[in-house]
């Protein structure tokens, strides 16, 4: 059963996302969720990639939702288990090459506790 929950989860942060409804976002996540991405370290290379908490994740996505107001995630596969997901999507910024992203979500009580970014 946790696994259909957890794929409810990652549906709603494609919907909170695509939508740039931060507070929606946030609202999937623990309140010190880990969180990993190339491109934050690319951006904030003081922080290697790595942020802590749902205030950071908030300046992180708000910036990105400033910079990139056509950012959009096309899902293409979810694949969920009794403490994570697996979600596929392409990447989409008017302007800029489509590109192919993975992430892990790892839930626990119904809350994302640590979610990391995939890309070349």
């Amino acid at each position: 059963m946790d696994s259909l929950k957890n794929t409810s989860i990652a549906h709603s942060w494609f919907e909170a996302f695509n939508a740039h409804n931060l507070e929606k976002l946030l609202s999937l996540y623990d309140d010190e969720a880990q969180h990993f991405s190339p491109k934050l370290k690319v951006r904030h290379p003081e922080t290697k990639g790595f942020i802590i908490g749902k205030n950071a994740l908030r300046t992180w996505w708000q910036d990105a939702f400033d910079r990139l107001p056509t950012l959009h995630y096309k899902v293409t596969s979810i694949t969920s288990s009794s403490d994570r997901v697996f979600m596929e999507y392409v990447r989409t910024v008017e302007g800029e090459d489509e590109m192919l992203v993975a992430e892990v979500l790892e839930i626990k009580e119904a809350k994302i506790i640590a979610s990391r970014v995939y890309h070349s």
